[in-house]
């Protein structure tokens, strides 16, 4: 089945415009029309995001990301169970090897309660109890998932704040177990995000050449 992301949000590593260098943010649908070599539809019907390490960022990093969110929020209680999925490969990694795959985001703030890395060959995640908790807990959710190969990566979340992180490759599996987010969330506003977000800021010595390229070649987002 081919992955549609036509109404989901792209922010890429593009700048907006020729006087406005933060990044771009549009519907997958303009983003294939409109930049078909950083986001791109393969005949297979997988889609491939491409993020140079010297590009446009957000007003607060330095970091680029082609990255697709979804573009409704929700909260703990708006369904009984949250599910982000991807079936992924990452092709090309930056030269610090780790990048965000996949995330539970709060709308506007910076920390997000799961954030999950594809790092040096291996899934890792870090987990926020707390809203606006200084320092997420990092975990390794499984080892051995090499640049090439394909892999499974989950967030499922209930009504009541209990978050399972899981990841599946080479029929290999592995999970962060049960994780309890506190009361602190519940009023918050959430969205799903996934694809490459570089873990590296880019310099004026940045060499083009470098970034992260994933394919994704199933993407399911349910909130039921």
């Amino acid at each position: 089945m081919a992955v549609n992301i036509s109404k989901l949000t792209i922010t890429t590593p593009v700048a907006t415009s020729s006087t406005n260098h933060v990044a771009l943010e549009l519907s997958g649908a303009e983003a294939i029309a409109q930049f078909p070599e950083i986001v791109t539809a393969l005949p297979d019907g997988s889609i491939r995001f491409t993020a140079p390490t010297k590009g446009a960022s957000s007003k607060s990093t330095r970091r680029t990301r082609c990255e697709w969110s979804e573009a409704t929020n929700w909260t703990l209680a708006s369904a009984t169970n949250h599910q982000n999925r991807q079936q992924m490969t990452l092709t090309k990694v930056n030269s610090a090897q780790k990048v965000v795959i996949s995330q539970m985001h709060v709308r506007g703030d910076d920390s997000p309660p799961v954030k999950v890395f594809w790092n040096k060959g291996n899934i890792t995640m870090g987990f926020r109890t707390t809203y606006n908790q200084a320092t997420p807990v990092n975990t390794t959710v499984l080892k051995g998932v090499p640049l090439g190969a394909k892999f499974t990566v989950a967030i499922d979340v209930t009504t009541h704040g209990l978050v399972t992180v899981s990841a599946q490759c080479n029929g290999v599996s592995g999970s962060s177990g049960t994780l309890q987010l506190d009361d602190t969330w519940d009023s918050r506003l959430f969205e799903f995000h996934g694809g490459v977000y570089n873990q590296v800021d880019y310099t004026d010595s940045t060499p083009a050449a470098d970034g992260s390229i994933c394919v994704i070649s199933s993407l399911s987002l349910t909130h039921s």
